[in-house]
């Protein structure tokens, strides 16, 4: 696991921590927090791509930048990450939770390596990171966490069954550590996007269903802004976008195997590749 300091600014700013700060919505709310005058540890698997975002802010912003190339979906990666963290003295004021990744196809027939993969990023290390830094936090009566979820988190996702259970963790998960720290100076935040314009859909092998309207798919930096500004008032769900935070109570307003029948619907339109 390499390392790099891209700045050497004086480090007297609160510094955030945002996994799968490389591309898509972890990158914009880089940026966001950038453009505040938050020091960054930014963090995803691509090294290369990762320095060049760091040079990027550091020169653009001005601030510091720390950035460490890491496989969250190793298991040992979340404790290698803080030890890092350690080493330079960096304390964590706001976590971002942003990395994951999602995998179409039938249950039967998809990969249980890469599930498994799935589950240690999307669920083990977010929470692994959380139980690490939020001590600190509270020792600090000060701080704020953002995790990543998705409007898959509201509902069954036949075809992507995983996946979908995992954002539901995230979400129950962030909800639940929300109310258990009211009072201590750290808010818990969720982000729900809906479909969003990254290179999601290209790792997770899915297309574009010809169901959903393509105006209504959010761009990453608009998803981000909603998060970022959401995190910042101490929401705990953010659903950015009308048309997202309708669909998102569908399990509440239909018989629960009508939405499953919806969901599979739509996933099957979306080309999966099996």
């Amino acid at each position: 696991m390499k390392k790099r300091l891209v700045s050497s600014v004086p480090r007297h700013r609160n510094v955030v921590l945002v996994t799968g700060a490389s591309t898509g919505i972890g990158y914009e709310l880089c940026k966001l927090f950038a453009h505040d005058r938050y020091d960054l540890v930014i963090v995803a698997r691509d090294g290369k791509r990762l320095s060049q975002v760091a040079s990027e802010l550091c020169q653009e912003y001005g601030i510091g930048v720390y950035s460490i190339p890491c496989d969250l979906s190793v298991s040992s990666a979340a404790v290698t990450l803080y030890k890092k963290l350690k080493q330079k003295e960096l304390t964590v004021d706001i976590l971002v939770n942003n990395a994951g990744f999602g995998l179409s196809g039938s249950f039967s027939k998809t990969s249980l390596k890469d599930e498994l993969a799935m589950i240690q990023v999307n669920i083990t290390s977010l929470t692994h990171l959380t139980k690490l830094v939020l001590p600190g936090m509270i020792a600090r009566k000060s701080g704020k966490i953002l995790n990543v979820a998705s409007t898959a988190a509201f509902q069954p996702g036949p075809l992507m069954a995983v996946y979908y259970a995992t954002k539901a963790y995230v979400l129950l998960f962030s909800e639940a550590l929300a109310r258990e720290i009211q009072g201590t100076g750290i808010t818990v935040s969720v982000l729900c996007p809906g479909p969003t314009r990254t290179q999601f859909q290209q790792r997770a092998r899915i297309g574009q269903s010809r169901i959903i309207d393509t105006k209504l798919i959010m761009d990453a930096t608009t998803v981000a802004t909603a998060g970022y500004r959401g995190l910042m008032k101490g929401k705990t769900i953010i659903i950015p976008g009308l048309s997202n935070k309708i669909s998102s109570q569908a399990h509440r307003l239909l018989p629960r195997k009508l939405v499953s029948k919806i969901v599979y619907t739509i996933q099957k339109e979306r080309n999966i590749l099996e």
